[in-house]
């Protein structure tokens, strides 16, 4: 669990160092807002079309190889948009890192599945999503420092380099954890340890539960990458944050999320050990978040910038009320030979919004002088998503082609 979580710390630093940079390279770079949306965007053209690929990779071959092998790829990345030249180098190297992180939660959730027990879910999914809040947060951190007293360059330099030593015991410990069956074993075990084909693993799409996690993610992450990506320019460009008070108010709610989060996956543990039905309590703790993530919406028609910056901090703790549970909710409808694959399709629902959000963004940005457009279209999405984990994402756990169905670990 502390290698998922220190991993993902990690991975959205260094996603999240772009974000927070996007203002100094608005400058320098003389980048229009419309095209840093569209450079915002670009780190998610790969990566969402390789999520269903790389879940099928982590079933095929491990947890441990997967998230590896990614994470050398995208520290490797993130260092070297320090070395970018202009817009053009820079949209390379974020389409390589997109490359490499789509690994991230597909192995992460494979390896919730795999090691631990049902009740066990939601506590730590809950604790390798703080990661990803800590890591949003740390990226501001970090950035603030190095912007004011060094260059860009060096900033991506750092958050790149330093952090990709975690491979030594990540690769050390899962060795006893992480072993894939051979051939044999697999032919012994029956059906139920046969791996899937790709094809089929695509197909699974026609699930109408799965479309529902998929759509419903959509969702979710559309709001969550219209945050990750433009909180930063919002406080600073219409807002007029000085740089100081952007770190500031850039990590304070995503601070705040990631202590909601642990009490999310905390509570919904509690109530699924009472003896509640699990695909219910997710289902609802998710509802429950999207409904609170809607004061978006007024956060972005308020006067006073304050108030603004609380409405956001308050939404994104609705998100924080989500998040664990649309991960365990995946991994409660499936059995564990396809859970990789289904995390995978889930999050390439989310991250098509994470191509949409941040080019949109800036784009209405642009034309209109506000965000607020911006924001309602989040307020839209988030009624969709609701309606998608209500109506089409069953009350029962679905079957693998073998006929498997989770069972209670």
């Amino acid at each position: 669990m502390v290698l998922l979580v220190t991993g993902m710390v990690i991975c959205y630093a260094q996603r999240g160092a772009l974000p927070f940079a996007a203002p100094t390279l608005i400058k320098e770079l003389h980048i229009s807002k419309t095209d840093m949306g569209f450079l915002l965007s670009t780190f998610f053209f790969l990566y969402s079309f390789m999520q269903m690929p790389a879940g099928w990779l982590v079933d095929r071959f491990g947890v441990k190889k997967a998230y590896a092998l990614g994470f050398i790829v995208w520290s490797i990345a993130s260092a070297c948009t320090g070395l970018a030249g202009g817009f053009y180098t820079l949209i390379v190297f974020q389409l390589i890192l997109g490359v490499g992180q789509s690994v991230a939660f597909p192995a992460s959730a494979a390896a919730v599945a795999n090691w631990f027990q049902n009740k066990e879910r939601g506590t730590v999914t809950a604790s390798y999503l703080t990661g990803v809040r800590i890591g949003q947060a740390l990226a501001g951190a970090i950035g603030a420092y190095f912007l004011a007293r060094y260059s860009w360059k060096l900033f991506f330099l750092v958050i790149g380099l330093v952090p990709i030593f975690w491979v030594l015991p990540w690769y050390k410990f899962l060795s006893k954890w992480d072993k894939q069956p051979n051939d044999k074993q697999e032919i012994d075990a029956g059906p139920a340890r046969k791996r899937s084909s790709f094809i089929k693993s695509v197909a699974l799409l026609k699930n109408r539960t799965v479309f529902g996690v998929f759509l419903g993610f959509f969702a979710y992450d559309y709001v969550w990458f219209v945050y990750t990506r433009w909180l930063a320019g919002y406080l600073k460009l219409e807002r007029n944050f000085s740089d100081k008070e952007m770190g500031v108010w850039t990590s304070v709610p995503f601070l705040m999320m990631s202590v909601v989060i642990v009490f999310s996956g905390f509570l919904s543990d509690y109530l699924i050990r009472r003896g509640y039905s699990e695909i219910t309590v997710r289902k609802t703790f998710i509802v429950i978040g999207l409904v609170l993530c809607l004061l978006i919406v007024p956060a972005g028609m308020v006067d006073d910038r304050m108030t603004s910056v609380w409405l956001l901090a308050t939404s994104l703790c609705g998100l924080g009320v989500a998040s664990p549970n649309t991960w365990t909710l995946t991994q409660a409808i499936c059995s564990k030979t396809i859970v990789g694959t289904v995390s995978g399709i889930q999050n390439f629902g989310g991250n098509l919004g994470g191509i949409i959000a941040p080019f949109l963004t800036g784009y209405i940005a642009d034309k209109t002088g506000s965000f607020e457009l911006a924001f309602i279209i989040c307020g839209v999405l988030l009624v969709v998503g609701m309606f998608a984990y209500i109506f089409l994402v069953g009350r029962e756990p679905m079957a693998d082609d073998s006929g498997s169905r989770p069972v209670a670990a």
